[in-house]
């Protein structure tokens, strides 16, 4: 199956062989989310349907098939995509947690709580930490994906349908009706392949810049995090502290800015208000297909027929997202360098490793842009930090934290080029003189008492 959700084609794929081939060909694979389950010739994303072997068999999987063309959820059957990643974990092995692991998240966090009061101004959000089996990171995180995806899909078939000329529409009648339901069935299989391959990478539940889990729980993945220590060199305890730090500074951050999701989800709304679809090109080639080739309308479909086009205001809505989320991740990572600085030896090894898969197109980032058609630009992501160092060490950490008090502070992606003029905002002097007047220097409690560094 495809990694491209259902409307999305990636930058630079080669159009389909006349006939298909490749994963869509005839006699592979089955429906996402259902191994051995057979699809229909025919149909873009679907694999083609051998010979059966037993009439049974086939009658349960066009029973099976029935029920999931009737999901009357949304855009996306997420049913399936539940099934779809349950099944991809268990393929790629997902062990449950044991007591050992539990207590060094546990340890891990407690530690790493201890540092962050010196890093940070924010408070720690509280909660007791988890440390989830990947099964159970899908599970506690598919609501999140739901309010990221759906506006997405949402709007892609709407913008599908809009396309479709009305004498079309009049042709195909019922067709068009299946076809929806195919789009919302290919939805909750492809997100459920892509968020079971996710599973099996992150460390947390903030891999992406914002929470997934429900609000104020943090978590650890130990399976994920032994994997991404492996050949480091560093001790699997350090590998623990120093992800806890980071899962546990955008805790904090979140608690401490409570609009800022809201914002985040807002900025992929406004991104899927501007999905269109070229109507003229969809005329041009719906009038170029060959009517005695019955296959052509499924090459048409596999090679872009529907694919959305970028607008202005798109582009403007992505640039925001990317820079936001930039903005989380380089904020987090300055956190993290401060309270682990002096402490942890390996920290700087362990540093260079985020980012490099930030850099590469880390797991994460690679589902998200699968998932929404959003991709982070990682080069952001080192400005970003760069950015957030400048403004503490012209303000000091409370001065750095107070630009989290009202997302009109943020700065826009300019800025994160020339922190001096950033700093240089009468919004900006007047809130950092008021935090550190409010607050104290960082390091202290509210009474002025140094914190204990653990």
């Amino acid at each position: 199956m495809s990694d491209t959700p259902f409307g999305f084609r990636p930058e630079g794929d080669d159009e389909p062989e006349p006939g298909g081939g490749g994963e869509n060909a005839a006699g592979g694979g089955g429906l996402p989310g259902f191994p051995g389950f057979p699809g229909f010739p025919g149909l873009p994303g679907l694999p083609g349907l051998p010979g059966a072997a037993n009439p049974a068999d086939l009658g349960a999987a066009l029973q099976q098939l029935g029920r999931m063309l009737q999901w009357s959820g949304g855009p996306v059957n997420w049913d399936l995509a539940r099934d779809a990643a349950r099944q991809a974990t268990a393929a790629a092995g997902d062990p449950s947690v044991s007591g050992t692991e539990r207590r060094a998240v546990e340890d891990a966090v407690r530690l790493a709580e201890l540092w962050l009061d010196e890093a940070t101004t924010f408070p720690s959000s509280g909660g007791s930490p988890r440390a989830w089996s990947r099964a159970e990171w899908v599970e506690a995180t598919l609501p999140a994906w739901k309010e990221l995806v759906e506006p997405v899909a949402e709007r892609v078939g709407a913008a599908m349908e809009a396309a479709v000329p009305a004498e079309a529409v009049q042709l195909a009648g019922p067709l068009v009706a299946m076809m929806r339901q195919l789009g919302v069935t290919l939805w909750g299989g492809q997100v459920g392949q892509a968020l079971g391959t996710l599973a099996t990478e992150v460390v947390g539940t903030t891999d992406v810049g914002l929470p997934l889990a429900p609000s104020g729980q943090a978590a650890l993945l130990p399976a994920n995090v032994r994997a991404f220590g492996e050949g480091l060199g560093v001790e699997e305890r350090d590998v623990y502290l120093y992800l806890a730090l980071r899962e546990m500074a955008q805790q904090r951050l979140h608690a401490h800015a409570p609009w800022l999701r809201a914002h985040l989800v807002g900025l992929v709304d406004a991104f899927a208000r501007g999905i269109t679809v070229d109507t003229s090109g969809i005329e041009e080639s719906l009038r170029s297909l060959d009517p005695s080739r019955p296959e052509a309308l499924q090459e048409a479909l596999e090679g872009g027929l529907f694919e959305p086009s970028a607008t202005p205001e798109q582009r403007g809505a992505l640039e925001r997202l990317e820079t936001a989320l930039a903005l989380v991740e380089g904020w987090v990572d300055d956190v993290a360098t401060q309270a682990s600085t002096g402490r942890l030896p390996s920290a700087d090894a362990l540093r260079e490793t985020v980012r490099r898969r930030r850099a590469t197109g880390g797991p994460a980032e690679q589902t998200f842009a699968t998932l929404v058609g959003l991709e982070l630009r990682p080069r952001r992501l080192r400005e970003a930090a760069a950015f957030w160092a400048a403004v503490r060490e012209a303000r000091g950490a409370a001065g750095r934290d107070a630009v989290w008090a009202h997302p009109d502070l943020l700065p826009g992606v300019d800025d994160l080029g020339d922190p001096a003029a950033y700093l240089g905002r009468d919004e900006l002097m007047d809130l950092s003189a008021l935090e550190q007047d409010t607050n104290g220097s960082p390091g202290q409690d509210s009474g002025g008492a140094p914190h204990d560094s653990g």
